[in-house]
């Protein structure tokens, strides 16, 4: 359990997933979960069969002479395969799954920081939207608990339990914008807006960097993510639209 990472960004030695914080990241770990016994049976079967064939003296005929042994390594595969389509389909499908969202997220990759913009105009007399940018902070002025290379001066807050849609682009090189427990890798292309959905479950702080080999700072654009209530969300807003 040790080496079993359930927090909200990476640790020294982890080999597990982080902790899925929406429906789409607990699909995935669910499909990981269900695939790993499918490979730990293929392996202890296979490894079977060699042992057999490798340490027996004279190899009975049934393995060297036998049409009902080719077809069933034969379709075996192919059984193997439906019952790993099933829940691989479904869980692509998910997240394709565009359902009508309260909040637009727009995300901007530059070289090398992010910029982000509340779509909705939050101040409907004057139509105005939120937007800030996103530097990390460097390593000398970290304080005391904070993260290296993963804490930033500027993070998004998005509210818990509420549809989200992710709007992501660049604006000079490719990107990719990622959050490990939320399940979602988004490539941000020049010219081209991609679009993903979110739907956190549980408030916390959460942590991604980008997943596309995008220069020379490629490893110094991390993402924080902070997860509030709705109700503290709006707060928030209403704080920096007066500040801005």
């Amino acid at each position: 359990m040790f080496f079993l990472s359930y927090c909200d960004a990476g640790l020294d030695w982890q080999i597990g997933l982080q902790e899925p914080a929406t429906p789409v990241a607990e699909g995935i770990l669910h499909f990981h979960n269900y695939l790993m016994y499918v490979l730990l049976i293929i392996t202890i079967l296979v490894m079977w069969v060699l042992y057999k064939i490798l340490t027996g003296k004279n190899s009975p005929a049934a393995f060297n002479h036998s049409s009902i042994l080719e077809v069933i390594w034969t379709a075996s595969p192919a059984i193997v395969l439906l019952f790993l389509a099933a829940p691989s389909f479904a869980l692509l499908y998910s997240l394709d799954e565009s359902i009508n969202p309260e909040i637009s997220l727009k995300v901007i990759g530059h070289q090398w920081y992010w910029s982000y913009e509340y779509s909705d105009p939050f101040n409907t007399e004057t139509s105005e939207t939120l937007s800030f940018d996103s530097y990390m902070i460097p390593t000398s002025d970290l304080t005391v608990g904070t993260l290296r290379l993963l804490e930033v001066d500027n993070r998004v807050l998005l509210p818990v339990k509420t549809h989200i849609r992710v709007l992501v682009t660049a604006a000079d090189v490719l990107h990719s914008w990622s959050v490990p427990s939320f399940g979602i890798k988004i490539d941000a292309c020049p010219g081209r807006l991609s679009q993903g959905t979110l739907f956190i479950k549980r408030v916390g702080l959460f942590f991604g960097q980008c997943s596309e080999i995008c220069g020379i700072n490629h490893g110094f654009m991390p993402i924080v993510v902070k997860v509030v209530s709705p109700s503290n969300f709006l707060f928030w807003i209403a704080l920096r639209s007066e500040e801005s």
